[in-house]
């Protein structure tokens, strides 16, 4: 395979504190690669410096075949980046920021306009085209910034939780682009710490505290679960979860929407089992079944 990004043994530390831990992966060309964890965990840092925003403490990476930290310039020209952060400025109208950003990649003239037109259909901007950034609605707002990203056409996106604070229709139009820009062959590289975003990706690191606890496609992290999972419906099931979390056979626990997701070991009867600890603490009305693991559980699991 190809490889768009490559590091090893990746570390930045702050002072005293450690934000990405010796992490080693490789994506694909053409992948979508999905950074999946909890906010601090590490992917911002992460993606700073496949970027050549920041520059790791020790060790080595490439991006588009240029050395992270020696070629920093290079992999900036060959990079699309949208930041966790609006990153154009409000003051300015939709065009002036689109010629602007278009003027720092080096597009002028007739390439320019046709980028910005291409952008303006992309985005949905319509004849909005000439109104200030700042009276944008959040969802448009998310799709200019990626057409700032792309505007000069790059081979590869770091996206940095694309679609926090956005609804979820516009999340699932979001995510549409992003397979329309993977099918054209573009590489896409997403941090993200919502599970449903992480599924759609054709593989996924599981980042924790600086570290990857696991990397591999959605359905193989799920299907190499250690454990059974099932669903537990039940009343008053906050109260319920507090009590059954310590039973000696269950290996873990996690509320999930309205349910509770016990996961046991293989071979475990738990639908012979917990119906008994159930009656032995009075709660008599309940449905147990056997579920598919979600990649919610494998993050519980793998997090322990």
């Amino acid at each position: 395979m190809d490889f768009s990004v490559n590091v090893e043994n990746l570390t930045k530390r702050f002072g005293a504190f450690t934000a990405v831990d010796s992490v080693n992966f490789s994506v694909g060309k053409g992948e979508i690669f999905g950074f999946l964890g909890p906010n601090g965990a590490g992917k911002s840092t992460t993606i700073k410096m496949l970027c050549g925003i920041l520059t790791p403490t020790s060790g080595t990476g490439t991006v588009s075949g240029f050395d992270i930290v020696n070629e920093q310039d290079k992999i900036k020209n060959n990079i699309g980046y949208m930041s966790q952060r609006f990153s154009l400025y409000n003051d300015l109208t939709v065009r002036e920021n689109l010629e602007f950003f278009g003027s720092i990649y080096g597009l002028l003239g007739k390439i320019l306009k046709d980028r910005i037109e291409y952008v303006r259909d992309m985005a949905g901007i319509g004849d909005r085209i000439d109104s200030a950034v700042n009276i944008l609605p959040g969802g448009i707002k998310q799709r200019l910034a990626l057409g700032a990203a792309i505007l000069h056409d790059p081979p590869i996106l770091f996206l940095d939780e694309p679609t926090s604070g956005v609804d979820p229709v516009m999340r699932r139009n979001f995510w549409e682009l992003i397979y329309g820009f993977s099918r054209s062959g573009k590489t896409i590289f997403v941090t993200t710490h919502y599970m449903d975003e992480a599924e759609h990706c054709n593989r996924i690191a599981l980042v924790i505290a600086g570290k990857i606890i696991a990397l591999n496609t959605p359905d193989n992290l799920k299907n190499e679960l250690p454990y059974n999972v099932y669903s537990l419906r039940v009343d008053d099931f906050i109260s319920v979860f507090d009590k059954i979390s310590g039973f000696d056979f269950i290996e873990e626990a996690a509320i999930f929407g309205s349910d509770i997701h016990i996961l046991c070991n293989k071979g475990f009867n738990l639908k012979k089992e917990l119906p008994q600890a159930l009656n032995g603490i009075g709660i008599k009305d309940y449905k147990i079944e056997r579920v598919s693991a979600t990649l919610e559980d494998v993050f519980v699991c793998m997090s322990r």
